[in-house]
């Protein structure tokens, strides 16, 4: 941990998230904590869609995935699949949008 870490308040809340981003593994490579770690896995939506495997946004939001001008948008399920990149949730297509234009 940085000495500037150690030296927050126990009980703050910047150390709160510190130490909860750090129990979960939340961290950049040069050990710095980051929030987009998370993958989860795409089921259904278009054959060509460029990654099945992608971040995982924020709870309660969708996976908004860009391509052939429009979006794919995805939801969360209650399942999880084992992937080579480990046990990950499962998001399952479910509408397209179009840019206007």
């Amino acid at each position: 941990m940085h000495d500037d870490r150690r030296r927050l308040r126990s009980g703050s809340p910047t150390r709160l998230i510190l130490r909860a981003a750090c129990d979960i593994g939340l961290r950049r490579g040069n050990g710095d904590v980051m929030s987009d770690t998370t993958k989860a896995l795409l089921e259904g939506g278009p054959d060509d869609l460029p990654e099945r495997i992608v971040p995982v946004p924020p709870p309660g939001t969708d996976v908004k995935i860009e391509l052939r001008a429009g979006y794919e948008h995805f939801r969360a399920t209650p399942r999880h699949a084992d992937t080579p990149e480990g046990r990950l949730p499962v998001y399952e297509w479910w509408e397209r949008t179009e840019f206007a234009g």
